[in-house]
């Protein structure tokens, strides 16, 4: 029997930078909400930045969705990626442009992965 992967870390930022010398990652502009005044408002660009672990051998999909409570979402990412070991620690960056809100509101963001929730969080817009 398998675990399920466990989620490490769920960021929002403005811009995720690797040195490739060091492997390291430099999160800038972490955020949890977004203010508008006026709405609809598009928030020109983000980052999500995941990090797992305890994610069996083999090809995954991860996914990645923002929605008002009952409402579908607003946006959606679905990527496939590789485990070469559930002991390894996978990073990965997920760049979102545009993301148009219509309406202020608590968004539930949700992250799964094989369609397996590992977190559901809200991401609160406000004016």
């Amino acid at each position: 029997m398998t675990s399920q992967p466990l989620l490490l870390s769920f960021v929002t930022c403005d811009g995720v930078h690797l040195d490739h010398g060091s492997g390291k990652y430099y999160l800038m502009g972490i955020f949890s909400s977004i203010r508008g005044r006026n709405f609809p408002v598009v928030h020109p660009q983000m980052f999500w930045f995941l990090v797992l672990t305890d994610v069996a051998v083999g090809q995954h999909t991860v996914k990645i969705s923002l929605s008002l409570p009952t409402e579908p979402p607003i946006m959606q990412i679905e990527r496939p990626f590789e485990s070469q070991s559930p002991l390894h620690r996978i990073h990965l960056i997920n760049e979102i442009k545009n993301l148009k809100f219509e309406i202020p509101g608590d968004y539930s963001a949700v992250v799964e992965v094989d369609d397996s929730p590992l977190l559901v969080t809200t991401f609160s817009v406000t004016n």
